[in-house]
């Protein structure tokens, strides 16, 4: 199989050796997608509304700016790949506090995706890599 792997600078940097996506065929998958910025580490925490101490602790987080960032990383690794946000046909979630912020995410996706509506499926997970509360797998077309 020809090497179809995608990375882009415009998403954060993965955290592990991986692309941020793939091609296959007119198929794009995405490798998960969370809210770090581009240009952030795994060293750093780099997400919106996520202030830790010195000990990583929390002291302040804010769910709905996880969810703007991680969105936009995802249109980044879209545009990147040659696809666009219109041409997602499954998105699954991965939150790590069902509870807590699936009612935030489930009014913010509908706003993301009025007009184009994917298939999706949010599972609750107990952790991330990253001190990230949410991250996204997506399939797309690719015209």
């Amino acid at each position: 199989m020809s090497d179809n792997s995608i990375s882009t600078d415009k998403a954060p940097k993965p955290v592990g050796l991986y692309p941020h996506a793939r091609r296959v065929g007119n198929l794009l998958f995405l490798s998960g997608v969370g809210p770090r910025v581009a240009g952030s580490d795994a060293t750093d925490s780099g997400v919106p509304g996520l202030q830790l101490d010195k000990n990583g602790n929390f002291i302040a987080f804010d769910f709905e700016a996880q969810c703007h960032s991680v969105f936009q990383n995802v249109k980044a690794i879209l545009e990147a790949s040659g696809s666009k946000w219109e041409n997602l046909v499954d998105v699954t979630v991965f939150l790590v506090n069902m509870k807590r912020d699936f009612h935030t995410y489930n009014r913010l996706y509908a706003e993301y995706f009025k007009d184009a509506q994917p298939c999706r499926t949010t599972v609750e997970i107990n952790s991330l890599p990253t001190p990230i509360a949410i991250e996204l797998k997506c399939i797309a077309t690719i015209d």
